[in-house]
């Protein structure tokens, strides 16, 4: 598997050219530092089965514009993407194979698959869900506290996101709370909270290290190799 790595220079872009070793045949970072491509247009031949981007959302349109041209897959690592960004890579997938997913974590993908399971046990229970970061994380909720949402959803179509709580106002039946917490060097805590008037289940997934996140994208990079265009995430990586 040949890859190209987008974000090369940061934490997880390091991660990954360890696990990857000599299958990295293009490295890309905003900073040129290390022999990495400031962009796509600088990388001498480059070649291609897949793209692993862990730069930044806003960098989107230039990844998937390299993987049209190389006709590879992409694995997008990042989050916090604006509709235009979802657009575009929506767009994308008819014409090459995209991973996208709010966590590449394959504990928060089985987390997701309780989560659901759980929802549909107990219909009428409340539905909470806490995510923690470490306090440089600039997104809030988390892009893992909406996929947990989206997992409950498709068994309570009627449920809607509200995202913190403050002031007056009781907790409306449909809604499902999402509460954000930003505090010291917390790789990443979510937990799930469904509660009836007789008890309370609670999911909880905590990362210890970053490096779960390299060897999901890593997994999903070999899962899409081959692959025909379209939209791939989490549930057809651990149905494969």
């Amino acid at each position: 598997m040949n890859v190209i790595l987008w974000g090369a220079n940061g934490a997880m872009g390091k991660l990954l050219s360890a696990r990857l070793g000599g299958q990295v045949t293009g490295r890309v970072s905003i900073d040129g530092e290390d022999g990495a491509a400031r962009t796509f247009g600088e990388l001498q031949n480059p070649q291609a089965d897949v793209i692993i981007d862990f730069s930044h959302h806003s960098a989107v349109g230039d990844v998937l514009e390299a993987a049209k041209k190389l006709s590879c897959g992409v694995v997008i690592g990042t989050t916090g993407h604006t509709r235009e960004e979802k657009d575009l890579i929506f767009a994308a997938a008819r014409e090459v194979s995209v991973f996208y997913a709010g966590n590449m974590s394959l504990g928060i993908a089985v987390l997701c698959r309780l989560a659901r399971t759980a929802a549909a046990y107990f219909p009428e229970a409340d539905i909470e869900i806490v995510e923690v970061h470490h306090n440089r994380k600039v997104d809030a909720p988390s892009g893992t506290a909406h996929m947990l949402f989206q997992a409950i959803q498709a068994v309570r179509p009627e449920a809607r996101e509200r995202c913190g709580r403050a002031g007056e106002g009781r907790r409306e039946k449909d809604e499902i709370g999402i509460s954000s917490l930003r505090m010291g060097a917390v790789v990443g805590i979510h937990e799930v909270h469904i509660c009836t008037p007789s008890q309370t289940l609670t999911l909880r997934h905590e990362a210890h290290d970053r490096g779960m996140f390299a060897d999901g994208a890593v997994e999903a990079a070999r899962f899409l190799v081959g692959k025909a265009p379209g939209l791939y995430g989490m549930d057809g990586l651990l149905e494969a």
